[in-house]
Order: structure tokens, then sequence, then C-alpha cells
């Protein structure tokens, strides 16, 4: 609602795209809004606009008036670079530039009538931009920006100085303020790019909006990278284990289950082969793991077949490898397309070291999947913020996690750890465990569970940041669809944005 001349009237805004007959409205606004910048565009200008590029021109309406409008064009940018002029890129008003082939979208001009300013439709024009940059799979907009509030300013400070201030909210600019609010950064301080705008004193700012979901080429149907994710996770049962051919079977089990859901992924938890080891139990704990060591590769190459005729990624959990010298504790990943890699285990605990001598690795990476960008820390490794941090700085989307823990306590270690990684870094972090008692097999004889997947917290995901979780000690499979584009959003204009946020002027993550 709004109050005119002491009457009430209701507004019926429709926001579309600009038609000719719209001239005389528009017309009026620009005489309003520009009367020292030669006011309107002429008749023969607007409709050149329209019909050389009709989606970019767009309008709002009230009860049949147009009361806004924003004016666009495509260019390839590489053509023009940040030093070109208003008057050139817009082809003298005509859009006679318009490439139907360029790479961004280039906003001419945004405008309300001064009677609807306080109805914030600048920001609903600036929306729709988007939304078409997006529609048309171009890298971004940009826009040159005036700053008509530099000219109060011009005997005191650089137009530079000028910017700085205003990014930093010490100065308020009627338009610059409204486009850094609108997600617009800042990349250049162009001179003459108006030289008639006084009140800019003949400075503007060229600004960029990025189109996060832009993609280079377009995604085969076949083979494309999806942006849902399927994933599984396993909450096992330790079970008495007579043979390897019994641990096959309860394997093959769950990967069976899971990609008859048509997952992209499951996980296992650390150590799931555990139960083996009962039969070098009187041995104590530090053989008995080396003997299952003895397991591993045969494992691996089983899974690795699974994972082939299942068309299903697996994260094995982890298992123990031991090369005569060092006992390290490794997950592998078993590609559906047959590759296969590791992780090794960084951090060890103290009753690792103790009970079993086991040694840490010295790397973590970032894995490529058919499905994005992960990465795998075994449980303790989780609890070391530096880790994923450094994962994150390659582009990480999901952290997997499988741990083994015997108390509840130790269990909430790994959670609220892994809670505050999906929340620091911006991804989905997958964790999973064992659950059960093993009377026979030291050092493992207890477990305790609660597989779980954890997001960032902000209004894509759950209020929670909890996407799922399983029921606590109890054996079951966990599946969740994960939305990649999600991440990519909260990245660029999430309510806070840790990763982009980060002061890299202050300091910074090494690895040695």
């Amino acid at each position: 609602m709004t109050q005119t001349d002491g009457n009430t009237e209701s507004h019926r805004l429709i926001l579309r795209q600009s038609q000719p007959e719209d001239y005389d409205d528009v017309a009026e606004i620009m005489e309003r809004v520009y009367p020292g910048l030669d006011g309107a565009w002429t008749r023969e200008q607007f409709e050149s606009q329209i019909a050389r590029f009709p989606e970019g021109q767009i309008c709002i309406e009230d009860n049949g008036k147009v009361v806004a409008a924003a004016i666009s064009l495509m260019v390839k940018y590489s053509r023009w670079g940040q030093d070109h002029k208003y008057w050139d890129i817009v082809g003298n008003g005509y859009l006679t530039t318009h490439d139907p082939k360029g790479d961004v979208l280039y906003g001419v001009d945004v405008f309300v009538h001064p009677d609807y300013r306080a109805l914030r439709l600048g920001r609903r024009l600036y929306d729709a931009r988007k939304e078409l940059c997006e529609k048309l799979n171009l890298r971004g907009i940009v826009v040159g920006g005036r700053i008509p509030g530099y000219h109060k300013h011009a005997d005191d400070m650089t137009a530079a100085q000028y910017v700085t201030k205003v990014k930093a909210a010490e100065l308020v600019d009627p338009i610059l303020t409204f486009q850094l609010a609108n997600d617009f950064q800042v990349r250049r301080i162009v001179k003459g790019y108006l030289p008639d705008d006084k009140q800019s004193a003949g400075y503007a700012t060229l600004l960029e909006w990025i189109n996060i979901y832009f993609e280079e080429e377009t995604r085969n149907v076949i083979g494309g990278r999806p942006s849902d994710v399927r994933i599984g996770a396993v909450q096992w049962q330790m079970r008495p284990t007579r043979s390897l051919d019994d641990l096959y079977t309860q394997i093959e089990y769950f990967i069976d289950a899971v990609s008859g859901y048509q997952a992209d992924v499951v996980l296992f938890p650390e150590f799931f082969n555990g139960p083996l080891m009962a039969k070098w139990n009187d041995e104590g704990p530090a053989e008995a793991v080396r003997q299952l060591a003895g397991y591993t590769e045969a494992i691996r190459n089983r899974m690795q077949q699974f994972a082939v005729s299942y068309n299903i990624n697996i994260i094995a959990g982890s298992m123990p490898e031991y090369d005569g010298e060092r006992l390290r504790n490794v997950c592998y990943l078993l590609r559906r397309d047959g590759t296969w890699d590791r992780q090794y285990k960084v951090h060890v605990t103290p009753d690792e070291i103790s009970a079993w001598g086991l040694a840490g690795g010295d790397k973590v990476k970032i894995f490529e999947t058919d499905f994005g960008k992960i990465g795998i820390l075994i449980c303790y490794d989780v609890e070391f913020p530096e880790l994923p941090r450094l994962l994150a700085e390659q582009g990480l989307n999901i952290l997997f996690v499988p741990y083994w823990v015997d108390t509840k306590n130790a269990y909430l270690r790994v959670r609220r750890c892994a809670q505050a990684r999906a929340i620091e870094n911006e991804c989905y972090v997958v964790i999973t465990g064992s659950v059960g008692n093993l009377p026979k097999v030291e050092n493992m004889d207890m477990q305790y569970s609660q597989a779980a997947v954890f997001t960032p917290s902000d209004f894509a995901f759950p209020h929670d940041a909890i996407a799922h979780e399983a029921t606590a000690n109890t054996e079951t499979m966990l599946i969740a669809d994960l939305d990649l584009d999600n991440l990519r959003e909260i990245r660029s204009h999430g309510s806070v944005r840790n990763l982009k946020d980060r002061r890299l002027d202050l300091y910074e993550l090494k690895w040695k």
C-alpha cells in the first residue's frame, strides 16, 4: 500500500519484458531521473533496444503503468576490456553492439520512478537480470556504475578513496551502495566513463556479479556431472566372522541394497573388517591387527569388483596396511569406473599407538569423482580443522568420515567436530561407524555409532544443519540426496561466507 494525496491506493506490480508501447512511461521516468544527463532515450533508441535483445529489456508496471525498467545487452567481454566507455559499449543507445554469442550480460541502465523508490523495485530488476544471466548460461553481469555522491567529496579525497569508504559503509552512495548490497564487486575505477556526469566527476566503477552456475560447455546427457548426489552410509554391525567369505557376504549385501536406490556412493566405517582379528586374539592386539592387514589387498580387490558390477563408488571405511615396518590405517576410494585411490589416517590416537603401534600418514588430498570433488578423513582426523580447510581450498564439496569409537563421549567428539567442519568449510560431511560388541577382539570390544549427514547452516539447508541421521546403535543404512548447487549458492550469496571472508591478509594455512 502507498499513500498519495491522502488517498490509499492498491499496487498491482507485474514484472515483464518491455514493449514498444511502453515508451511514453519510460521516457517520463528517465526525464525525472536524469535531468542533467540528457533525459530520456529517443523512441528510436528504445525500439532498437527491444528489437535487438527483447529478453534483456525488463520493466515493472503498476496497474498498467510502467514505473521501473532495466536495459541490458550481451557482449563478448574480452573485446571491450576494462577501459571501455559507456556510449561505445551500448552502441550509442541503440544496442548495435549486442552479441547473441556473448559471454557476459552488460547492464546498460536501471531506473525507478521517484515516487516508487520505497518499494525496492530496483532489487527486483537486479534479481531478474541475475535469473536471465543464469538462464542464458553467461559468465556473469558487468555494469558501469555511476558514483553520484562523489562530487560532494571530490575536493577532499580521490575517487578510489571514496569508493573504499563506500565499501566500508563509512559513506553512502545512492548507486554504489545499492550495487554492493546486490552482491556486485568493484573490479576497477574508470575515468571518463561518462564525461558529462558531473555528479560522479566523470568517474565510474566497473562492477561484476559472477554467475556461480555458469558451465563452460553444455553437459552431455550421458556422463554429465550431476548437481544432486545420492549418498549411502552403512552403519555396520560388528559380529563374529569366521572367514573372508562371510565378510564378503555382509559387504555385498549392503552394496547391493544401497545401489538399489541408485546411489552414487556408499561409505563403510573405519575398521569394518575388525571381526576377523578374533582368530589371533590370543597373540595380542598388536599382532592381531598386523595379521588382519594380510587380508587388506584381497578385500580391496573384491570391493573394487563390487564397485564396477553394482555401478556405485565405494569408500571402503578403513583397513590396516602393514609393509613389514610401518602399520598404517588406510581408506580406499573404489570408483565404479574401475580406478581406485587411497587416503591414510594422518593423526593416530594415543590408544592406537600404545595398543597397535599405528603410524600416521603424511598427506591429504582431494579426490575427483563422477559426482564432484570429495575428501576422506578417518575418524580422529576430523577433529583437526586444518585438514578439512586444506581440502576446502582445493574445492571440497563432500567430506566422508568413517570412524570407529567405543563410547558415546568419543562419538560426540567426532560428531561435533564434523558439524563444525561442515559450517566452517561450506561443505557436506557424511559420517558413519559400527555398532555392537566383539567379546573376543581385544581393543575393539565395544562400538557406538549414529551415522549422519551434516550441512552448512543457512536458509538453503535444514534448520538444524542435519540432512539425515540414523537410529543410534542399530545396524542400518542411511540414504540422502545432497544438492551441490546449494553449496555454490552459499559460497557466493550466503548469510555468512566463511571461505570468502577469511582475512588472508592476516593469516594463511600451509602444508609443509
